[in-house]
């Protein structure tokens, strides 16, 4: 019950992202094939079994659900002409938000994030169709993953020096923060193992930030 109610409060189930976005099925699955919506964060298969005078009765049910930022994800879907289009604006957003946390002090050495950039965006948007970040993030869309993304980065970079000087204490508690306020919760089920724990409780523990 507790994975069902974690997926009710922060997703939405399929009925509900197609209703919200006034969206016909035969559109949603298009947008799918032409690979430029995300597939399903979590796909729940429901048993059910009813016992009555009659006999036994089985039923099983597959129920899709998506991150809330979908919403609007599906409205831009609209007004793009193509998925190259879709790509830019996927790859303009992202890239947006990493100058702009680079500008506030969250920068890192990793290739990926400075002369990689675009070749790494490439490979987000691949992990951004499957689900991946629908499941990770707290919307699934560009700004949320780009901070995932550096802060893990950051953290991971930090860490690996061992003993932190003042500065690299600060720089880190703004790196864990920042991840914090992109990541999902995750499923019960997930949370153990999650990048939350590691880069995030553990890390607030191992080196004493708040």
């Amino acid at each position: 019950m507790e994975l069902i109610e974690y997926l009710q409060s922060h997703f939405y189930s399929k009925e509900e992202l197609l209703s919200l976005s006034s969206l016909r099925q035969e559109e949603f699955v298009s947008y799918q094939n032409a690979l430029v919506m995300p597939k399903a964060s979590y796909t729940m298969v429901l048993g059910l079994q009813c016992h009555s005078f009659f006999g036994t009765h089985n039923e099983s049910h597959n129920r899709e659900f998506y991150a809330k930022g979908y919403v609007s994800w599906l409205k831009d879907l609209r007004l793009q002409n193509n998925p190259k289009q879709i790509f830019d604006l996927f790859k303009t957003r992202y890239t947006d938000t990493i100058y702009q946390l680079k500008s506030i002090g969250h920068s890192c050495s990793d290739i990926k994030m400075n002369k990689g950039l675009t070749t790494h965006i490439e490979s987000e948007w691949k992990h951004f169709i499957d689900g991946t970040y629908g499941l990770c993030t707290k919307s699934g869309l560009p700004e949320d993953i780009a901070r995932k993304e550096l802060a893990s980065i950051v953290i991971k970079e930090l860490t690996k020096e061992g003993n932190l000087s003042r500065i690299g204490l600060q720089k880190l508690q703004r790196a864990v923060d920042l991840l914090e306020s992109a990541s999902s919760l995750f499923a019960p089920h997930e949370r153990h193992k999650s990048s939350r724990q590691i880069l995030i409780h553990d890390i607030r523990q191992q080196f004493n930030l708040r």
